[in-house]
């Protein structure tokens, strides 16, 4: 049996502080990434710090016309909530796309963006990875690495980054709120996770004691076009070989806003501004779509098992530019692809 302390904390404030006195301390709240990787004996927190209780779980209007989320509210709160369906439904698209009913009631926004890799040899604590115990190689290199990154990997780390929900908010310009014990900040989504590079253990920009408050989504929703494509093993409960997020603003059939964000591929949602830049000014069409997707995968790398992913992933974005612009985005009920 491994002990660990459990504590609640009763307000931000607290927790901060009981993050900062013990670097062994890890938040808790939905639980359903960390009791898993508790159970694998993956993470060993010598402290639990419970927010559960911290009044974080209220979707508010802002001053300019965006939404300010909790970092407390449920994946299927948001998911179903009437101004996220009316403005941003990209990002609900994108979260019933992710895991089961089940989880997603107990999954939280904040605990989504912190949830961590599965790659099986990080689970595996029989085999070495530099992400679980850095310094002591990576299994996936020389492995099966059918899932894994294909952009923006190092020798140190081909782990991809789980999350739908933040394929979606990355597409979607949102911003994240962190509290810490130098105050208060904001952080664009896009910077908030990392590449591996050499460091593979640190998954995201949070200093130390920082926790996530909430989300904020800018006004621009891109509600009429917008698709969300998650290609997977199987139809329900799996995570994405590729996903694409992908929304547009239209004058006629010529893009005056393009975004793109891909997930299932990199240690991050991957963007590439270069290829959303291509594809303003241009008409909404095939050649153009899949321009963006050449410059999106521009310097891809592949391992053993995972060379398919470019060309699966270029005819994954070609598609969801394309079910974008005809204002027919993929069904999240329906998984099936057409």
């Amino acid at each position: 049996m491994i002990n660990f302390q459990y504590c609640r904390a009763t307000d931000v404030a607290d927790a901060i502080l009981l993050l900062t006195d013990h670097p062994g301390a890890k938040l808790i709240a939905g639980g359903t990434n960390l009791i898993d990787l508790m159970k694998e004996n993956v993470e060993q927190p010598s402290r639990l710090i419970d927010i559960s209780r911290l009044p974080l779980r209220k979707v508010a209007e802002t001053a300019d016309g965006g939404l300010r989320i909790g970092a407390l509210v449920p994946n299927s709160d948001l998911g179903y909530h009437p101004l996220v369906e009316q403005r941003y439904p990209l990002l609900a698209s994108a979260i019933l796309a992710g895991a089961s009913a089940q989880l997603r009631n107990m999954a939280t926004v904040g605990g989504n963006l912190m949830q961590r890799t599965r790659c099986a040899y990080f689970y595996d604590t029989a085999t070495p990875c530099n992400k679980r115990s850095p310094g002591s190689g990576c299994s996936a290199i020389d492995g099966l690495n059918r899932n894994h990154a294909i952009l923006g990997t190092s020798a140190s780390c081909i782990a991809t980054n789980p999350s739908d929900m933040s394929v979606a908010l990355a597409a979607l310009g949102a911003l994240v709120h962190i509290a810490g014990p130098s105050g208060e900040r904001t952080m664009a989504l896009t910077d908030f996770h990392r590449l591996p590079d050499d460091t593979p253990h640190v998954d995201t920009n949070l200093g130390t004691g920082e926790i996530i408050t909430g989300i904020e989504l800018p006004p621009r929703g891109f509600a009429h076009n917008y698709s969300y494509l998650k290609v997977r093993d199987r139809l329900s409960y799996a995570f994405a070989l590729v996903s694409v997020a992908a929304a547009l603003e239209l004058d006629g059939n010529a893009i005056r806003e393009a975004r793109v964000a891909l997930g299932g591929v990199a240690h991050k949602p991957w963007r590439s501004l270069e290829a959303e830049t291509a594809l303003r000014g241009q008409a909404a069409t095939e050649d153009h779509f899949s321009r963006a997707a050449h410059l999106l995968l521009e310097g891809a790398r592949t391992c053993s098992h995972n060379g398919f992913k470019i060309e699966l992933a270029r005819r994954a974005i070609v598609r969801t530019l394309t079910q974008a612009a005809s204002a027919t985005p993929q069904s999240q009920a329906h998984k099936k692809i057409a």
